[in-house]
């Protein structure tokens, strides 16, 4: 008895693995007349040409069976939307400090169908989608990773009328005020008891919107709070050199507190929910699947816009809690605060049109707009003025940028090394690991540096007192 055809033979042949193999082993077992080396012969030529088969008694069926799968392959092949050939050019701030992953991933956002423009940072590091640094206006889409999964993260400055002198005499008092008043750590929040309450909260969203409503709870526990990583809020000397109108800040030296977080486990899980959405719809090619954008004409596109709008609300009350919080336990006057976010997509207009602006990683500098670009946990931060370049889109970099991976920080640097550092920077340290060393952290002045025509200094901060997560824990 000659040997049974079995699924290896049509493999050999070319058939694929999938439900056109199975009916042609169907096929198999209904033949009449044919030995094993005619039928064998019929299967390569009914793949080969499968239309002068459809009438066939034996083969009719698989003959049908492989036209329908091609035309689907085919439509799915079509359905891919392509990418521009060629990258657009963007400009690169601080080009030689910034690794190569970034500038790839850069590369491939300029490429996307829906982008118009670009810029990376001089802070840019590699990131998921788009890199982080990264500035890409598109139109009529959003993209969920290229707004991050801290949406709206942001910083946060309060300047005291509390003089210096008072701070170094006093540094048990802020020690505590700091415990006090902060909580930390990807998870953490508050007890019933503890909590704050805030109109963010009263969001209809929190009503409207299945998902939402779900994270309600694990929200107003999480209020007022910070995540881990290299969120924190730290007490320090803002130092101005001369009058500034816009701030109403003197000359002089000034006790001020600085606070960086986001939206914690809110925004994450509305980052996460949403960036799976946007790749199950795409049809980007595998390696830009990560840059997956929902249009704003849809209902996906338009839910996503509002939870991210919401998620940045919700960001910036745990700021102005934490904030309201520590000034009360101080006792202190607030003569100027200002805030700005990163990790958030904005409408603007470019060149007449209105586009979606993702700043993952990335400070607005519009001209005369006010922010924060802080360095390490030992490297001053600085107030700014930007210049609006329209060049940077209107952008600046968020922080110094990490140098090296949390992995490699983790590994390479020693205690007795994070130790020395803060001791000669003159800062205590209330939690934090060695992956937010400050050797993990690029050169805050080469920055500052690279984009001297982004924006304008008005104020150096120096950091003495920083509280950050102890338990090593990443952002929600």
């Amino acid at each position: 008895m000659a040997k049974e055809i079995n699924g290896n033979d049509l493999i050999a042949l070319g058939y694929p693995k999938n439900k056109i193999l199975g009916i042609a082993l169907k096929v198999n077992k209904k033949r009449t007349g044919y030995t094993r080396e005619e039928m064998l012969r019929h299967y390569a030529a009914v793949l080969a040409h499968p239309h002068t088969y459809v009438h066939d008694k034996i083969f009719s069926k698989l003959a049908t069976a492989i036209i329908q799968d091609s035309e689907e392959a085919l439509k799915k092949a079509e359905a891919v939307i392509a990418l521009k050939e060629n990258v657009s050019d963007y400009l690169i701030y601080g080009l030689e400090h910034i690794e190569e992953g970034a500038l790839h991933q850069m590369d491939t956002a300029m490429k996307l169908p829906v982008a118009v423009a670009g810029a990376l940072m001089p802070d840019a590091h590699q990131g998921y989608g788009l890199p982080i640094g990264g500035v890409l206006a598109v139109k009529n889409a959003v993209i969920p990773y290229g707004v991050g999964v801290d949406i709206g993260c942001r910083m946060a400055l309060s300047v005291y009328d509390i003089p210096e002198s008072y701070f170094e005499k006093n540094i048990a008092l802020f020690e505590k005020i700091l415990l006090t008043n902060t909580c930390f750590g990807a998870g953490n929040g508050f007890e019933k008891k503890q909590r704050s309450d805030h109109e963010v909260m009263e969001h209809p969203l929190f009503k409207d919107n299945l998902l939402i409503s779900q994270l309600k709870d694990k929200a107003w526990m999480q209020l007022g709070s910070s995540g881990g990583g290299n969120h924190f809020v730290e007490f320090g000397i803002l130092r101005v050199n001369e009058n500034d109108p816009q701030t109403g800040l003197m000359k002089g030296r000034y006790l001020s507190l600085l606070s960086h977080s986001g939206s914690r486990g809110l925004g994450a899980t509305v980052a996460n929910h949403f960036t799976k959405l946007a790749k199950a719809l795409s049809k980007l090619p595998p390696h830009a699947r990560n840059l997956a954008y929902l249009t704003l004409d849809t209902e996906e596109g338009m839910a996503y816009w509002n939870a991210m709008t919401l998620s940045g609300d919700y960001a910036s009350a745990n700021h102005e809690i934490i904030h309201k919080k520590i000034a009360k336990a101080l006792g202190a006057e607030v003569i100027t605060k200002v805030e700005n976010h990163h990790n958030f997509a904005w409408k603007e207009e470019f060149h007449g049109e209105e586009v979606i602006v993702h700043r993952k990683g990335a400070t607005p500098a519009g001209k005369g707009v006010l922010g924060i670009i802080p360095g390490s946990m030992t490297a001053p931060g600085f107030l700014v003025r930007g210049k609006g370049n329209p060049a940077s889109l209107n952008s600046a970099s968020h922080g110094a940028g990490r140098n090296m991976s949390r992995t490699r920080a983790l590994s390479t640097i020693t205690s007795t090394d994070m130790k020395k550092a803060l001791r000669e920077a003159g800062v205590i340290l209330l939690g934090g690991g060695k992956d937010e060393a400050p050797m993990a952290y690029k050169n805050i002045h080469t920055v500052m540096a690279a984009q001297a025509e982004l924006v304008d200094i008005i104020a150096e901060f120096s950091p003495k007192m920083v509280r950050m997560a102890d338990d090593g824990s990443r952002e929600d």
